[in-house]
């Protein structure tokens, strides 16, 4: 044995390297030399044998992370608005999406996984420049228009519970965000704890409001699994629910912050880490489909109440985040309106964090930019509030209120240029190679997906053209616009039918495990641990050896 060791310390010093081999006793006679490293194989062997829970929690934390999208302000709007309209009705609406939202976060974590590029990178590895510059302008403007909901949402709750002016909330909230991204010079860790914070905090808010309005379970549970749409706005609410769950900025986001964990590179270190993304997204996820259920159920109970006043009943018909307050302040009392902030509060800061994170990946992974963290912090957030700053100081609570419902048009516009890709990068062998998707999740995905974008087209056209039928402009401007916007839409879907219909031309995927078992086979072999040009001796000596039969 002691033999052994002195043949593997000289055969690593005839190649220059001062690592220390890594020697292997099999029942204390033959021995392996691991060339490639020190202890690799080893070290993999002891991750794998870990338990199951504590590798699972060393990969918490992304999906916490991106299920703030999922509870933003914008959401909580449209959760109120659907609760107050049709009570419980809406609720399987939530639930699908919820569904929808796992599959494709999912999708955007094994590929970061399996590819070790997240989805910027990929797009700029993939398309043509301009092609490349369009999707990066196109992402920056969904960041800026998700971070509108959640920084007035923000300001809203400061001026609920400390009576600020709504355009030093937004000021606020600028400045609190950086503030907390600093918390990024300590590790990602830190940052994905506060945020489950948050989400406790946000959480046990609605959940102690529910606990208040005590609404009928039965009816609740009935809305959860019994498609309905009666009404006739439930159409539109249901449609302004399910683009308001999906987020095309998520998708960038996930698919990096899970670089930040380490996977072993071989097919099972992949196959487990994309499991335990699954599982960790899945209860990150469970916990806000409870967070909208408690929402939609506490806006239908407190909106159907037999002991409604009328000015509470014209709030409820046109409930927004800002007038939400007063009705719970009027209904349930003003302990219930101060909770109602602190989970607005909770909701506001923790996506805007999460947002401004999504803008520094999109800048880095379409533009290369080098520059310093908090440079690049501060360029994101300056952008996402400069439209949010403009409008609460002109317009006020009721201009802050319309620029929610337009961002929330502009992310559904925006979907399919963060979805088309993920879902044909996820499905190419030339970028997943063995961990592409399967071609049931293949079909399930791509029809989900243009689902949720034709929904979106229509609904956005649709109320285009409604608006400019009954719009109150001149006749010569309704003309002019018309003029204007339509060969734009046509732009737009020429632009998902090429993002579509275009094949991936790019490899970024590389078998690293079975490199040298093609060099073996082809008679190459390369001391570095890449494909290289020396061949290996022919061995005369065993030429004539037999083959088994």
């Amino acid at each position: 044995m002691e033999a052994a060791r002195e043949i593997t310390r000289e055969s690593a010093r005839e190649r220059g390297s001062n690592r220390v081999a890594c020697v292997e006793e099999e029942e204390g006679e033959s021995v392996n030399v691991n060339k490639e490293g020190p202890c690799k194989q080893v070290d993999e062997q002891q991750q794998h044998q870990k338990s199951g829970w504590k590798r699972f929690l060393a990969h918490v934390g992304p999906g916490f992370l991106v299920s703030m999208a999922y509870l933003d302000p914008g959401n909580l709007e449209t959760d109120l608005q659907a609760g107050a309209n049709h009570k419980y009705e809406l609720l399987w609406v939530i639930l699908l999406g919820l569904v929808f939202a796992l599959i494709i976060q999912s999708l955007s974590a094994n590929l970061g996984v399996s590819t070790g590029k997240h989805l910027a990178e990929l797009c700029k590895a993939e398309y043509p420049k301009y092609v490349k510059y369009c999707l990066w302008v196109v992402a920056e403007l969904a960041v800026i228009a998700a971070d509108i909901p959640e920084v007035i949402g923000t300001a809203f709750a400061l001026n609920i519970l400390f009576h600020i002016p709504l355009w030093a909330g937004v000021l606020i909230t600028g400045l609190s965000t950086l503030l907390l991204l600093g918390l990024q010079r300590y590790g990602v860790r830190k940052l994905e704890l506060l945020i489950a914070m948050l989400v406790l905090i946000l959480a046990a808010c609605y959940f102690g409001e529910l606990s208040y309005v005590k609404p009928p379970a039965a009816e609740v549970m009935k809305g959860l699994f019994v498609p309905r749409l009666s009404g006739d706005s439930a159409t539109s609410d249901a449609i302004a629910l399910l683009g308001a769950l999906v987020m095309p900025h998520n998708l960038f986001l996930h698919s990096a912050l899970v670089l930040s964990r380490k996977t072993p590179p071989s097919v099972k270190g992949v196959n487990d880490a994309c499991r335990f993304f699954f599982l960790e997204s899945g209860f990150a996820l469970f916990v806000a489909l409870l967070i909208n259920i408690a929402v939609v159920s506490v806006s239908g109970s407190v909106c159907s109440a037999d002991n409604l006043s009328a000015d509470d009943a014209d709030r409820c018909d046109d409930l927004t985040l800002n007038s939400a307050s007063f009705l719970l302040k009027n209904v349930l009392g003003k302990s219930s309106s101060i909770v109602y902030g602190i989970a607005l509060l909770a909701s506001g800061q923790s996506s805007t964090i999460t947002g401004t994170y999504a803008g520094q990946y999109i800048m880095q992974g379409f533009l290369d930019i080098k520059m310093r963290m908090w440079v690049q912090n501060l360029m994101t957030r300056c952008i996402a509030i400069g439209p949010s700053l403009i409008v609460a100081i002109i317009g006020g609570s009721a201009g802050a209120g319309r620029l929610i419902i337009i961002a929330s048009m502009i992310l559904s516009f925006e979907l399919p240029f963060a979805l088309i890709p993920l879902l044909k990068f996820s499905s190419s062998s030339t970028k997943m190679g063995p961990h592409k998707n399967s071609i049931y999740v293949i079909v399930v995905s791509w029809i989900l997906g243009f689902g949720i974008i034709a929904i979106n087209i229509y609904f956005l056209s649709t109320s285009f053209v409604k608006w400019l039928v009954h719009s109150s402009l001149p006749k010569a401007a309704t003309v002019f616009v018309g003029i204007v916007v339509f060969p734009f839409m046509a732009a737009y879907v020429l632009a998902v039918i090429y993002l579509t219909i275009r094949r991936d031309t790019a490899l970024t995927f590389v078998d690293k495990s079975d490199a040298s078992q093609v060099e073996m086979e082809s008679g190459v072999r390369s001391s570095d641990g890449n494909r290289g040009t020396e061949v290996v001796p022919y061995r005369e000596d065993l030429a004539d050896i037999p083959l088994p039969d």
